[in-house]
């Protein structure tokens, strides 16, 4: 597989390929929390304690990767005054290591410069080190706590060229 092979597109995230991407990431999230299999329910009041209804327009954007036309992972953009908040990265397991999280990561910038926003910020846990890794590698820089966010320990953001 290459780079090549992977293409982006928004997508609202009600279409069931991004509701797909979103129950397996929210799946991940749950388990890697709690150390152990996600129990009946669980995904679904996650889904419901943060819903993805202002990843689409105008209030954000939903982007689904596609490798060789196929659902392979996504990323969202909340639009803030000045500034965008990226979430619901995920690239799906049989797929890491390929160059998706790079792709995702170049598409919300285009979106986010596209629409005026000068820098874009996240929050994540301290044990998704991989995603750390990947946000550390594409410029962003951990800063000060912008939120209080239940599961948030560390911030980060990238300031747009």
């Amino acid at each position: 597989m290459s780079e090549t092979a992977w293409t982006t597109a928004p997508t609202h995230p009600d279409r069931p390929e991004a509701t797909a991407l979103l129950e397996e990431y929210f799946e991940e999230m749950v388990r890697r929390y709690h150390g152990r299999p996600v129990r009946p329910g669980e995904v679904a009041a996650a889904m419901a304690d943060d819903p993805s209804d202002d990843l689409a327009a105008p209030t954000g954007i939903l982007l689904v990767a596609h490798l060789d036309g196929r659902p392979a992972g996504c990323a969202g953009l909340r639009y803030r005054p000045g500034w965008a908040e990226l979430t619901r990265v995920y690239v799906r397991p049989a797929h890491r290591g390929h160059g998706g999280g790079a792709v995702l990561l170049a598409a919300v910038a285009e979106r986010a410069r596209a629409a005026g926003v000068d820098r874009i910020r996240l929050d994540t846990r301290g044990d998704l080190v991989e995603a750390r890794a990947l946000y550390a590698r594409h410029g962003y820089r951990e800063i000060p706590a912008y939120n209080d966010g239940l599961y948030a320990e560390h911030w980060f953001e990238k300031v747009l060229s």
